[in-house]
């Protein structure tokens, strides 16, 4: 009897036609497991701030596509050359799914920084073979079958099976939980990694975090990892502070709706200004802010992502007197088949609080309702949870 894991199969996903239109949950057809590829059987996604920009048009991504970018995943199938190549791939292990594959071959990979790869083949949303794997079912007239879905970042985890390229799939240790694991797939790694990684912030200095998302609080967790001496929390929603207190920071504030303000009460707070600023949020006004407040020698890491086309602006004399720099962290500087697996051990150690950034659980059939709540500024991140078997 055929392995069924290596047959086409039915699959529930959430589908974006179009920006601007509600995601629908549909039923589609899943291809087997090709060369390089891996069948997953996903067990938790999160719903990022991307995502939400591809759903309401602020990026702009070709359709039909299904969304979704941060998950984990069991193994299901391992298509052919996948064993030789990826011995920690096993069937039925947990992995966490990266939405950055390297080429391997462009400039930012030959030198190391796989994060900043030119030419991924996520970016195409198909396979690394240029297919679509996922397919909407046969229409009428004779057709074979319907017209090609594409993957987001050729994961597409809001759906609950995907085939994934082999490189997007990394194992992560023993007792790791699903959720923690589909966390460290984006916002832990993008936040953790901005702080320890692409700052490198130092042992007893001061860091400020504006914006407590997912991102932002794996920010401020990434600075308690580093030992910052004080990290100041800044957002608009009381209760995400008092979060953020709970995964390392020293400080709370209240962002006003006046920037001079909420400046000044920065400067009050960080005796002139943080050593270190991360911005997690990715508006004018934020990013702005956290350049205003450096003081000499001071950072600010923008780390939050723009719509498209946004611009923000600085006086250029004071940031050149005083040394001031701005560095820009795409998902936190990682290298995903190294950092998720260490991510994860520190979660198991009892060192990365993963788990306390998830503040609702939902199916398929929720994911709209967790975007209308993100543009409200309302809770950090909602899992999508998927049945077993």
């Amino acid at each position: 009897m055929a392995d069924p894991a290596l047959s086409t199969t039915r699959i529930r996903a959430g589908v974006l036609d179009r920006p601007g239109v509600p995601v629908r949950i549909e039923t589609l057809e899943l291809d087997p497991p090709g060369p390089g590829e891996v069948r997953v059987r996903m067990a938790a996604a999160g719903v990022c701030h991307s995502d939400l920009h591809v759903r309401d048009g602020e990026w702009e991504r070709e359709g039909p596509i299904v969304l979704g970018h941060e998950g984990s995943a069991f193994v299901e199938a391992l298509g052919d050359g996948v064993a030789g190549a990826f011995p920690g791939l096993r069937v039925g292990g947990l992995v966490a799914l990266s939405w950055l594959i390297p080429c391997g071959a462009c400039r930012a990979c030959r030198g190391g920084r796989v994060w900043s790869c030119s030419a991924s083949p996520s970016y195409t949303h198909r396979m690394p073979s240029g297919r679509a794997a996922t397919h909407r079912p046969a229409g009428g007239g004779g057709e074979a079958r319907g017209g090609d879905v594409l993957t987001y970042c050729a994961i597409g985890t809001f759906a609950d099976r995907q085939n994934v390229p082999a490189a997007a799939a990394i194992p992560v240790p023993d007792g790791t939980p699903a959720e923690v694991a589909a966390l460290i797939g984006c916002c832990v790694t993008t936040g953790v990694g901005a702080a320890t990684k692409t700052a490198e912030v130092q042992s007893g200095s001061s860091v400020e975090v504006i914006g407590l998302g997912g991102v932002g609080l794996s920010c401020v967790i990434g600075a308690a990892l580093a030992g910052a001496r004080q990290i100041v929390a800044v957002d608009r929603v009381a209760a995400k502070l008092d979060l953020a207190r709970a995964v390392g920071a020293t400080d709370g504030l209240i962002a006003g709706p006046d920037p001079a303000e909420t400046l000044a009460a920065i400067r009050d707070l960080t005796d002139g200004g943080p050593d270190t600023c991360f911005e997690a949020i990715g508006l004018t006004a934020t990013i702005e802010l956290a350049i205003a407040c450096l003081p000499t020698g001071g950072t600010a890491v923008l780390v939050g992502m723009t719509p498209f086309g946004v611009r923000a602006s600085f006086e250029p004399f004071p940031f050149v007197d005083g040394g001031r720099r701005i560095l820009g962290s795409n998902y936190g500087s990682a290298d995903p088949a190294a950092d998720f697996p260490r991510y994860a051990a520190l979660h198991l150690a009892g060192r990365l609080p993963a788990e306390r950034l998830i503040t609702s659980r939902i199916g398929l059939e929720g994911i709209e309702d967790a975007f209308a709540a993100m543009r409200r500024g309302e809770g950090v991140r909602a899992i999508v949870e998927f049945e077993a078997g």
